[in-house]
Formats: structure tokens, C-alpha cells, sequence
């Protein structure tokens, strides 16, 4: 029989509401796909992103409109021709790579050529807030080691001031989401100098971001929204310090690990992030995440509840995907 591919739509509640530059939610809505090969099943798990045009309906629709390729023997090799890169070839992508693990009997890992897989250290992160709510969250999250601050513009000095008085021990990482201006460029930065911050993700819109090339970097800046493939990376490391790599973006894991190549080829540094999602989305970009600069694989932490079985946290120590999860 030949292989078989469905999809479906879940939902998952968000722990309280997450809030960045562009907007709140209350749930992360991801798109499932599963290919079921007589008693193996791989599947790979996506979030459709409004911000690059995507709707969860057209997401699930292209990733349906695969299923003859993948039941005339499409594989992840081929896939990357096949479709574009962006969430729908993501879930595809990671469950054909999941499908040939199982097909294999070995890890995604090992599949792919990589070593086995460590634990890693993950951000944890806060949604951007008043001063005050930003810093009480600081202070909650205080024990952590890594937090992933949510900026936005204006007042953004007076909210880094108050999480560096709750947080006076973690590395911060700053995400502002495009929500800088040129105009407050030079204070943010320098605010960020002040806090001790580490990285400063996507100050600036993408398309947007020419200046960074002439102005200096207070502290290092990374590409997040700029980035979706390996072939931005040539001209990225004229811009930027590192670039952040996420499965959905880039359309898959095979993708995601030619990017973190590239990236180190240019001297770039390399984090590894994620768009609000289960489990099953995160498991894949562990993979990536071997040897990154920073980590951000914290969606699973922000949901009230998790796919079953679920990565496993010892706090923001995030362990390798156990093979009914994924891989």
C-alpha cells in the first residue's frame, strides 16, 4: 500500500495571553501532518504565520495537495523543489524525515548524519508589557538562566530596566519584532548596552534593516524575520551578527540544518527558535539546536496544556525528543 498523508488542525491554550509587537493570542493554532506507511506513521507538526501571508485553511490545503507526491514516493530530498519554503513544506518536511527514522529503525539524528542528540538549554520568554508587568514576570522567571524579552518601540528602556531589576542574574535576549524605528535605534541600543542584553533580535523591519551595515552593533544583532533560507545568508552577514533559524521559516529541518551551516560558514553566530507550538513542533529544531549560540525552543513551557507524550523540561534544560514524540 502505497504511503498515505492527512492533516489536521489543532489547538492549544496559551498559558495566560502572549503579547509581541505585532499583537496578542490566547492559543496557538498549528497544522498536523501524518504519513502513515503500512505500521510506521511519521508526522510533523507546522504554525501558519499571518505575518508571511499564511492562513492555517491554505496552509492545510498545500500541505493536502501534497499527498499524491508523497504516495508516489516523495521524499524530503525532493521535497525541497517541490514546495516553497514556509510552514505547510515544514510539517511535511519534518514528517517525511520522521517516516524515513521510522522506516530505518534509527534516530532522525542519526539519518541525517549528526551525532546523538544532547540536551540544550532554552529561553524562556516574556511577553511584552507594561514596565511594571514586565518586570514582576522578570522577577517569576528570575531562576532561569536565559530570558527572551518582547520589545516593542517606544518606552522600551524604561520595560529592559525593569526586567534587569527582576532578573539581575539571567542573560536576556531583546525580540522587538520589526518594532523599531531608525529614530529610536541609537536609544534602544543603547539601552540594551545598559541592561547587559546579549542579543538583540530584529530591531528593524526586514527589507528595511540597510543601515545596520553603518551603525555600530552595542550589542550583537540577529536576523529573525529577515532570514527564511540559506540563500539569504550571503547577504545577512553584511547586516547582522547571527541569524535565528526556525523550522517554519525555512520549510522544514532539512533546510533549517543547510542554513546553521551557512550561517557558521559566514562567521554568524546561530540561534534556533520557534513559533508558538506543541511539542511535536519543537522536537524537530532540537536537531538544529546542537552547538547553537542560543536556544529558544520554549513553546511548549507558554501552552496550558502540551501534546502527549511532550518534550521533557528540567526547567529550561529541554531534553532530547523521545522517539514517540518524534525522530
Amino acid at each position: 500500500m502505497a504511503p498515505r498523508l492527512t492533516t489536521r488542525v489543532e489547538r492549544w491554550p496559551i498559558a495566560g495571553t502572549f503579547t509581541i509587537a505585532r499583537g496578542s493570542k490566547t492559543e496557538a493554532v498549528v497544522v498536523i501532518a501524518e504519513i502513515a506507511d503500512g505500521p510506521h506513521v511519521g508526522r510533523g507538526e507546522c504554525v501558519p504565520y499571518a505575518r508571511y501571508g499564511e492562513s492555517v485553511e491554505g496552509v492545510e490545503a498545500d500541505v493536502r495537495a501534497m499527498a499524491d507526491a508523497v504516495a508516489s514516493g516523495l521524499d524530503a530530498a525532493g521535497l525541497q523543489t517541490a514546495m516553497k519554503a514556509g510552514a505547510a513544506r515544514n510539517a511535511l518536511d519534518c514528517a517525511l524525515v520522521d517516516l524515513a527514522a521510522k522506516r530505518a529503525g534509527t534516530s532522525a539524528a542519526a539519518l541525517l548524519g549528526l551525532p546523538p542528540l544532547q540536551p540544550v538549554v532554552t529561553a524562556y520568554t516574556l511577553s511584552l508589557g507594561t514596565p511594571e508587568a514586565m518586570g514582576a514576570a522578570a522577577a517569576a522567571a528570575s531562576a532561569r538562566p536565559l530570558l527572551k524579552i518582547k520589545l516593542g518601540g517606544a518606552g522600551d528602556p524604561e520595560r529592559l530596566a525593569a526586567v534587569r531589576a527582576g532578573a539581575p542574574n539571567a542573560t536576556l535576549i531583546v525580540d522587538a519584532n520589526e518594532g523599531w524605528t531608525d529614530a529610536l535605534f541609537a536609544e534602544n541600543m543603547a539601552a540594551c548596552a545598559r541592561a547587559g542584553v546579549a542579543l538583540v533580535e530584529q530591531p528593524l523591519p526586514a527589507g528595511a534593516d540597510s543601515m545596520l551595515a553603518d551603525v555600530p552593533h552595542a550589542v550583537p544583532i540577529c536576523a529573525d524575520e529577515s532570514l527564511h533560507t540559506a540563500a539569504d545568508i550571503p547577504r545577512l552577514a553584511a547586516l547582522y551578527d547571527a541569524v535565528n533559524i526556525k523550522l517554519d521559516k525555512a520549510g522544514g529541518v532539512t533546510e533549517a540544518l543547510a542554513i546553521a551551516t551557512a550561517a557558521r560558514a559566514h562567521g554568524l553566530k546561530v540561534m534556533v527558535g520557534c513559533m508558538l507550538g506543541s511539542s511535536l513542533a519543537m522536537a524537530p529544531a532540537v536537531l538544529v539546536a546542537q552547538g547553537a549560540d542560543f536556544v529558544d525552543l520554549d513553546g511548549p513551557l507558554l501552552l496550558a496544556r502540551d501534546c502527549e507524550p511532550g518534550l521533557v523540561f528540567d526547567g529550561s534544560t529541554l531534553m532530547p525528543p523521545r522517539p514517540q514524540l518524534w525522530g
